[in-house]
């Protein structure tokens, strides 16, 4: 049963802002080590950061939380066969299991402009937002 889905779209450009103006900070206070060193080894690292930001965003949009959980919490891992993957870590984890999470699938998508993640969290019952009753 599908419990939540959530979209966003980042542009790479302020990204590159944000990198470009204090790399260390932004990317330290928003990516895990391994989303850091994914992106900074690739030809153009803020387009991958911003894939990864949207991804973020759009988990917090499908379990409906806003704005409370850290950013590093919510992580783009590769899985085995190489595609991305979401890991959650902390009160992002606690928040899913208790609201039924069993899997959550993430695509990712971008252009030399823009970045876009969906994220759909999958689960056995049909639990109310709050983790409660339907």
């Amino acid at each position: 049963m599908i419990l939540g889905i959530g979209i966003d779209l980042c542009d790479v450009e302020r990204v590159e802002r944000l990198l470009e103006r204090d790399r260390e900070r932004f990317a330290r206070r928003v990516f895990s080590e391994g989303e850091r060193d994914y992106c900074e080894g690739r030809r153009r690292p803020a387009i991958h950061y911003a894939a990864r930001f949207a991804a973020k965003e759009a988990f917090l949009k499908a379990v409906g939380t806003g704005w409370r959980l850290g950013w590093r919490e919510v992580e783009v891992v590769r899985g085995p066969s190489g595609r991305p993957e979401l890991s959650v870590h902390g009160a992002a984890a606690e928040i899913a299991a208790r609201r039924g999470v069993r899997r959550i699938h993430v695509t990712l998508t971008h252009t030399a402009e823009i970045a876009a993640a969906v994220v759909v969290l999958e689960g056995d019952t049909g639990l109310g937002r709050d983790g409660g009753d339907p």
